[in-house]
Order: structure tokens, then C-alpha cells, then sequence
């Protein structure tokens, strides 16, 4: 019963390949002179949605960014701790850090650099 089962349904889904196979080809034969001679149409119709569509979509998308972007920083600021306020603090220090490393760094070899200046040009 089972392969009786197997032997149908492969049956049915051959011819409906078929079917399927052939109705494509017939209508690219009978659509392809249609096709080529409206091409100079449908071309630049195409062009032109593609990039109203992608304008659009990306329009909205930067959109939701700076809406959620804006919520998140009120929320922030209001002091109610969204979602990688710690993992901000935590890069806000870093940076801070940093700064402070750097400028200190530069106030200590600072002096160095210029005595180094004056030793290459005396009369300078």
C-alpha cells in the first residue's frame, strides 16, 4: 500500500513538472516578441522603481534608527539605564582614559622633544 502510495504521488508530481515546464515555455514563445519590443519601456520603468523603492525602504529605515536612537538617549539621560548604558559608561571611561594617558604622556615627553629641538638648531 505504501509504495502504491509512493508510485501516485510521484506520478502526479511528475506531471504537474511538466505541465508547469511546459506552460514556461510557451509563454516565453508567445510573450518574448512583446518583451523585446516594449523593452525600451520596461528598462527604465524598472530602473526608476528599483531605486523609488530602495530610497523609500532606506528613508524608513534611517527613520526608525534615529526614532529609537532618540528614545534610547532620553531614557538615558533621564537616568532610567536602557539597554548597554554600561557598556556605554564603561567606553566613556575608556576614552576618557585614554585622553588622560595620552595628555599626560604628552606633558612628560613634551619638554624632551624641545630640548632635542634646541640641541639640533642652537641658534633656533
Amino acid at each position: 500500500m505504501g509504495i502504491l502510495t509512493l508510485i501516485v504521488s510521484g506520478a502526479i508530481l511528475l506531471l504537474l513538472t511538466g505541465a508547469t515546464v511546459t506552460a514556461t515555455v510557451l509563454g516565453l514563445v508567445l510573450f518574448t516578441p512583446l518583451i523585446v519590443l516594449s523593452s525600451p519601456i520596461w528598462v527604465p520603468a524598472a530602473f526608476v522603481l528599483f531605486f523609488v523603492a530602495a530610497g523609500f525602504l532606506s528613508l524608513c529605515g534611517f527613520g526608525v534608527a534615529v526614532v529609537g536612537g532618540l528614545a534610547w538617549s532620553y531614557r538615558y539621560f533621564r537616568g532610567l539605564h536602557p539597554a548597554g548604558s554600561d557598556r556605554f559608561n564603561y567606553a566613556r571611561s575608556r576614552i576618557y582614559d585614554t585622553a588622560s594617558h595620552v595628555k599626560d604622556y604628552a606633558r612628560e615627553y613634551g619638554g624632551y622633544l624641545q630640548s632635542k629641538v634646541k640641541d639640533a638648531a642652537p641658534g633656533a
